[in-house]
């Protein structure tokens, strides 16, 4: 049935409405059309038109004259069939325009090939009343039932695992990126690498190809496919992609540059042994420069004033405690001589910071023990434990492979601490005045020099006979010269040199650990050999935790944070990846076999060391942080820690805390004190003052 509707301007309906009973309409029939009434949320009536999911129809009663601005507004009539100032209900009425104006005509997507239900409309209920929806509202409905399902889409695709490990490996960019305009379409986003990160692959790609073919150019066959330098590039790749891999389950990369290696190894990819085992050991050389190096820059000399007893009491006593240890079970259990067994127990007693340093930042950047500056007290003491470990090797090695007298071998501890110190005290001074501190290059500079004397303190001690004189020197050259560099304004967290040797951590880390995995041959190793050594070094690993948890008293700390400090101290990697393979290298070919079994159970516990710990090392920081330490509320700062994840120790607090805080309090401001007693005079605002 056809309605004709008189149409008023909107004053007139507005006053016709209020004589009618609710729910009818200003038209004649009874049709399903909400009078303004109807739509007036502040009355006692409120109704809603529900058509099987289908949107809302909106009718406007406007009288304006149509403008361009509402051509974008939903249920506005199109204005270029606009001619009447007067609206038309809706774009399905029949008025005749000699009444109250031209028609609205159809919808074009009438007669488009829509099914009949669509031509013709479909009858629903408003109010026990017919009313009849258009094609459009049935588009509408279709149009809104695919975006539900496009979203419920997005949604899933969020969720999935997918979709999570891609926006991992995106990573987070710290400055602005360029992309070309193209580039999202085509490389979806977190699907595909952003184009800084493939970028940055292509030129390490680029890089890698020319170095190669000049390497090729000069060297020779050795260059070659095949060729064990050859072999070497292809290991420290795939040792670097693996460390990626493992890094995106928050092990650290060490644990899958190990795994690389071992693989290699086992499936007989490579082959460094022979005369190239001498430029392997140079490398290992290399890297442990850059690692005492490290560990001499990241010690600030005024907060060693403040806890160098705690220092030196939690660094010192558990490290004792460990290698005398393993040096008393390899001895009765792996039948090592005295010599050798605590030879095993000064590489094994060393913790690693490339293990505890990346979880304990993701706890401290949470708020977990900074209030009594727990995470960079285990890191700091684990930089002392590894320049100790170094030196006490390189004590054991020069008395084992030197054939001087009982003098020498006397003079071995007492030369080298001194002598050690002394190198590190003059070549730190020396780089207070040269290169000159306002010169352009002073970074650079300062870098080559600093990694010259590491290397020649390294390389001179063991040439002299004094192997464990160039640990020590290396560590504190670094000390002393990152000593004068604060007095002379450079920060501890922002030392542009460690950035560098960070650098040189990056090239020569996959190296380090791939070499190490590539010595261990599954179908060599000894299984009394592997399970004995398994026992000594969790036993060791108990009882140092048990010592450390023993003798942190005085330092305020609570007996979880005793135990979690403890437990961060069992990882190994680093030096004994350094170290390890470094007494069967020493040997030379007049070597008994006895000897070279001694070598090799050395370097087999040390890497047995290495794949047990630090996996769980890492476990067990990451589980046990967030339930043995207390959580701060007061949001961290981290810019320290974002450099190198290794912070200064001067941030340790626990000496200075009067008492344990959960949530430490920050000092009143002055201003906003001022501001508040200023402002008390004036009443509080309320609803009802408003009102008035």
């Amino acid at each position: 049935m056809k309605e004709i509707y008189n149409i008023h301007h909107h004053k007139n309906m507005n006053e016709n409405s209020e004589n009618l009973p609710n729910g009818s309409s200003g038209g004649t029939g009874n049709v399903g059309i909400p009078n303004v009434n109807d739509l007036n949320t502040n009355g006692t009536n409120k109704n809603t038109i529900v058509i099987d999911n289908q949107p809302k129809r909106r009718v406007s009663i406007i009288s304006d004259p149509a403008h361009e601005g509402r051509s974008s507004v939903g249920a506005y009539d199109n204005p270029a069939y606009e001619q009447n100032p007067r609206r038309k209900i809706s774009q399905t009425s029949v008025h005749s325009h000699t009444e109250i104006g031209p028609v609205r005509r159809k919808s074009i997507l009438v007669n488009a090939g829509h099914d009949k239900e669509s031509d013709d409309g479909s009858l629903h209920s408003y109010d026990n009343r017919p009313y009849r929806s258009s094609a459009l509202d049935t588009l509408n409905a279709k149009i809104a039932q695919h975006q539900q399902s496009q979203s419920n889409y997005s949604s899933n695709v969020e969720e999935s695992w997918l979709y999570t490990f891609c926006l991992k490996c995106r990573g987070e960019e710290t400055t602005p990126s360029w992309e070309p305009p193209h580039w999202q379409k085509l490389f979806p986003y977190p699907l595909c690498p952003s184009f800084r990160q493939f970028a940055r692959i292509l030129v390490l790609i680029l890089i890698g190809v020319l170095l190669w073919i000049t390497a090729f150019v000069i060297i020779g066959d050795s260059a070659a496919p095949g060729g064990q330098l050859f072999s070497l590039v292809v290991l420290a790749v795939a040792a670097n992609f693996g460390g990626y891999l493992i890094s995106l389950t928050t092990l650290p990369r060490l644990i899958g540059m190990l795994l690389v290696g071992i693989l290699f190894q086992n499936v007989g990819w490579t082959n460094l042994e022979g005369d190239f085992s001498i430029v392997t050991a140079h490398l290992r050389k290399f890297a442990l420069t850059i690692i005492l190096i490290r560990a001499g820059l990241e010690m600030e000399p005024e907060a060693f004033k403040k806890v160098y007893k705690t220092i030196l009491k939690l660094g010192i006593i558990p490290w004792i405690v460990e290698c005398i240890i393993i040096g008393v079970t390899s001895h009765f259990f792996l039948d090592l001589p005295w010599v050798w067994a605590f030879l095993l127990g000064s590489i094994i007693a060393a913790v690693s910071p490339a293990v505890v340093v990346p979880c304990l930042f993701r706890l401290r950047t949470k708020g977990y023990g900074v209030a009594k500056g727990i995470p960079t007290l285990i890191i700091a003491v684990a930089g002392i434990d590894d320049a100790l470990s170094v030196a006490v090797f390189g004590i054991i090695s020069s008395v084992m492979f030197s054939d001087r007298g009982l003098g020498y071998q006397i003079s071995q501890a007492p030369v080298c601490i001194i002598g050690g110190l002394a190198f590190g005290v003059v070549w730190g001074y020396i780089a207070r005045f040269f290169p000159e501190k306002g010169d352009p290059y002073v970074v650079p500079m300062r870098t080559i020099m600093l990694f010259a004397g590491g290397l020649v303190a390294i390389y001179g001690s063991e040439e002299i006979g004094y192997e464990g004189a160039g640990p020590l020197a290396a560590v504190f050259a670094a000390f002393v010269s990152n000593l004068f560099w604060c007095k002379q304004g450079w920060e501890v967290e922002d030392n542009p040199v460690s950035t560098a040797f960070e650098i040189f951590w990056m090239i020569f880390e996959p190296i380090l650990f791939g070499i190490t995995g590539s010595t261990v041959k599954i179908n060599e190793l000894d299984p009394d050999i592997v399970s004995v050594g398994v026992g000594c070094i969790i036993g060791a690993a108990v009882l140092r935790i048990l010592c450390t948890a023993g003798i942190a008293f005085g330092d305020r700390l609570n007996v979880k944070e005793k135990f979690f400090v403890a437990l961060s101290w069992m990882s190994k990697a680093t030096v004994q990846a350094a170290l390890g393979p470094v007494a069967l290298k020493n040997l030379d070919a007049n070597a008994t076999e006895s000897e070279k079994h001694y070598a090799y159970v050395v370097q087999t516990i040390a890497v047995l060391s290495i794949v047990l710990t630090a996996p769980l090392g890492a476990i067990l920081i990451s589980v046990s942080g967030t339930k043995l330490l207390t959580k701060t509320r007061q949001p961290q700062i981290t810019e320290g820690w974002r450099r190198s994840h290794r912070p200064s120790i001067r941030d340790i607090s626990i000496i200075d805390e009067e008492e344990e805080r959960e949530d430490p309090e920050i000092p009143e401001d002055k201003e906003t004190a001022d501001n508040t007693q200023t402002n008390t005079h004036i009443p509080p605002f309320t609803l009802s003052s408003y009102n008035k």
